[in-house]
């Protein structure tokens, strides 16, 4: 288990107050893409990448290579930039905060895939399944259509 920086309270004091950089975590294989389905709020029950706050002097690439191990158990390769998501949908549902995701393309150095205690399942996806975050689920189409256009990692939108 991650120790987290702030406790609860001071968490939640701070970052409703302002935005919350977050590394989100776009894993991919031939087998598409991980996804994990939230066991907590904000978001229970649905379908996202995995990601967490950046911390205080942390790099980007050392966040997404905490999160890909504290959430999926794994080591990654941090590849390219892929671009942000910001997450009204969180605010409009009662969350006290801001997030502002940068995501990047990762490829893990080996398969074990397991759950921390934020997730009730885990999967790889070669397409949005339904019950998705909807600011992820828009910026994983626009992912899987980049894939297949270019050809590069092999993702393809149809569904195993």
């Amino acid at each position: 288990m991650e120790k987290h920086p702030f406790s609860p309270a001071e968490f939640a004091d701070i970052y409703s107050k302002v935005p919350r950089l977050t590394a989100e975590v776009v894993c991919t294989t031939a087998d598409g893409v991980v996804l994990t389905k939230r066991a907590i709020k904000p978001a229970k029950g649905q379908w996202h990448l995995p990601g967490g706050t950046v911390h205080f002097g942390e790099h980007l690439h050392d966040a997404v290579r905490r999160v890909a191990r504290c959430e999926l158990g794994i080591a990654v390769t941090v590849g390219r930039l892929l671009g942000y998501i910001e997450y009204p949908s969180l605010l409009r549902d009662g969350y006290r905060g801001w997030p502002v995701g940068v995501a990047f393309e990762a490829t893990p150095t080996g398969r074990l895939l397991v759950t921390d205690e934020q997730a009730d399942e885990v999967s790889w996806f070669r397409s949005v399944p339904p019950g998705t975050l909807p600011e992820q689920a828009a910026f994983l189409e626009r992912f899987f259509a980049a894939e297949v256009a270019v050809g590069v990692s092999g993702v393809s939108t149809n569904s195993p």
